[in-house]
């Protein structure tokens, strides 16, 4: 019998062509989760392994480790059914969502128990650049490094707040721009490759980890506003039976168990920067898809090429789709699901471990029906 992988790799062109009526399969004999790219892959096997082992054995199927040289390969893996489950940033997840047919169902939260994180321009701390300022001075003199295109805090969040805002293109501002992952934005940084880069707190946490005098040659001189942690996406069409033995697996991981059990899981989760996860949904997105169209508005704002006509269409449209998400937004403040999040949140951090299983199992036997 062929293997869940040979499967999904022999129907591939298949999936392309069904993919908005695909129907939910049986239940996989493997399952593949794709690890998004921001740093190399062999520091990444390190930490992401054991995680993958423990819900291989807690789900009773194997469960690989699918790794890409950029964030593209995994959206693309998951549109094509080679991946089911994966690890995003926003922006990438809101890419999988709208592309390769995935749902956002949780979410990580900081080791420290915070649920967002900031976006950085760095630079070398022997550098003369003290501000954004003198980064922005746009006289071509500089070398730039800049986060995948797929990248929430790499890419996005400083394209939209530095460059867009100040209606700056990188291309025409920096001697050279080159897209690195946020590990190859530090080194780029500490090794004076490039004078400034993009990078993000949770890259500079573990950065101070695998080598805090590296860490201290590196100075921010720009902070974004708070980013919402990252979302775990699984595809809509899984098996329902799965996505309900996943859900159990991730919400209860690091809460549930015996005391071997929690210090293992609490390791395995730390080596990832992360605490237990919380439950989440594609309302996660809403905030990123409005700092898009926002991005749009002042690309089209700085546009010389457009004649006013077509600058009012444009903004007229964008700004409709904008007060389209606030509404959406309005709703996922005030549902019950939001209701249940933070019930569920509260539970957790009081230690009433059977409201948190109660609410889990309830969660799971709801969100998994989604297809």
């Amino acid at each position: 019998m062929l293997s869940f992988r040979k499967l999904a790799l022999a129907a591939a062109p298949v999936a392309a062509l069904l993919f908005s009526v695909s129907p939910s399969f049986a239940e996989p004999d493997e399952i593949n989760f794709g690890v998004i790219s921001t740093e190399a892959s062999s520091n990444q096997k390190k930490n992401w392994e054991p995680f993958v082992d423990a819900m291989s054995k807690a789900l009773g199927v194997k469960v690989n480790a699918f790794y890409a040289t950029d964030y593209a390969g995994v959206i693309e893996a998951m549109r094509f059914n080679k991946v089911q489950i994966a690890w995003y940033g926003n922006k990438s997840a809101l890419e999988a969502v709208d592309r390769a047919n995935g749902e956002v169902f949780a979410q990580t939260v900081s080791k420290d128990g915070s649920e967002g994180y900031y976006s950085h321009i760095i630079v070398h701390q022997d550098s003369p650049l003290q501000t954004l300022d003198d980064v922005l001075k746009c006289d071509k003199t500089l070398d730039f490094g800049i986060g995948d295109p797929n990248s929430t805090s790499g890419f996005l969040v400083p394209t939209t707040y530095v460059f867009a805002a100040r209606k700056v293109d990188p291309k025409s501002c920096f001697k050279t721009v080159r897209n690195g992952s946020h590990e190859v934005n530090s080194l780029a940084v500490l090794n004076k490759q490039v004078n400034a880069a993009t990078n993000n707190s949770e890259d500079l946490q573990r950065l101070e980890i695998k080598n805090p005098e590296g860490r201290a040659k590196i100075r921010v001189v720009w902070t974004s506003p708070i980013i919402p942690l990252d979302p775990i996406v699984w595809r809509r069409d899984l098996d329902t039976e799965m996505k309900t033995k996943i859900y159990k697996f991730l919400l209860s991981y690091g809460r549930t168990g015996s005391d071997e059990e929690l210090a293992q899981s609490h390791a395995v989760l730390g080596n990832l920067l992360w605490s237990p996860f919380k439950p989440s949904s594609n309302d996660q997105l809403l905030p990123i898809r409005k700092l898009e169209a926002n991005k749009s508005l002042m690309k089209i704002a700085a546009d010389e090429k457009l004649t006013a006509e077509e600058k009012e269409k444009l903004t007229t449209d964008l700004k409709a789709k904008i007060a389209s998400i606030e509404e959406l937004e309005k709703k996922a403040e005030t549902s019950e699901f939001k209701q249940t999040v933070a019930a569920f949140v509260a539970a957790d951090k009081a230690g009433k471990k059977d409201e948190v299983a109660k609410t889990i199992e309830d969660l799971a036997l709801s969100v998994s029906k989604t297809n």
